[in-house]
């Protein structure tokens, strides 16, 4: 059984997971509009990523004999001024689940429950990946930045991403 702290913990970090998809949906809105539909798609997916994400942290709440207490998703965003900006806004997004994810970790370790601490290393290790898959195409973007060109061969590249349900 949770401490009544980490099961709050732990439905804060499901809200922030379910913002986490909503603020992508928002993103690939964008670039539909902007007829980038292969970076609407790559966005997509990384909504489903974050839904999954929610979804194994309430299953583990439930396991553990807690209560799932869901709070209200703030709008996101959904204007930016390039696709650069969409995707630096989405690193500094996951940057700040990186954070809170680790005060989570520090509060299973406080509250001595291992099996809490066990279950989020799982979303430490998604976190480096994450992050990782969010500046590589920073980086990708701004090499590319004054070429329409490779801009359209990304978009073309990103179309190709498939949804993988995480273990």
């Amino acid at each position: 059984m949770f401490t009544d702290k980490l099961q709050q913990g732990f439905n804060e970090h499901i809200n922030a997971e379910l913002y986490s998809a909503y603020l992508y949906l928002a993103m690939a809105s964008f670039f539909d509009r902007k007829s980038l539909a292969g970076f609407a798609n790559w966005l997509k997916i990384q909504a489903q990523e974050e839904l999954a994400h929610a979804v194994k942290a309430y299953d583990f709440v439930h396991e553990r004999g807690g209560e799932v207490a869901f709070g209200a998703i703030a709008a996101p965003e959904g204007q930016w001024d390039s696709p650069l900006q969409v995707f630096e806004a989405a690193l500094a997004h996951e940057k700040e689940v990186s954070r809170r994810i680790e005060e989570l970790v520090a509060l299973a370790e406080v509250e001595k429950d291992r099996a809490s601490r066990i279950f989020l290393d799982w979303f430490v290790t998604e976190q480096v990946e994450e992050e990782a898959s969010f500046d590589a195409l920073i980086q990708q973007l701004r090499l590319i930045e004054n070429a329409p060109q490779a801009l359209f061969m990304l978009d073309r590249e990103l179309g190709q991403r498939t949804f993988q349900r995480p273990a």
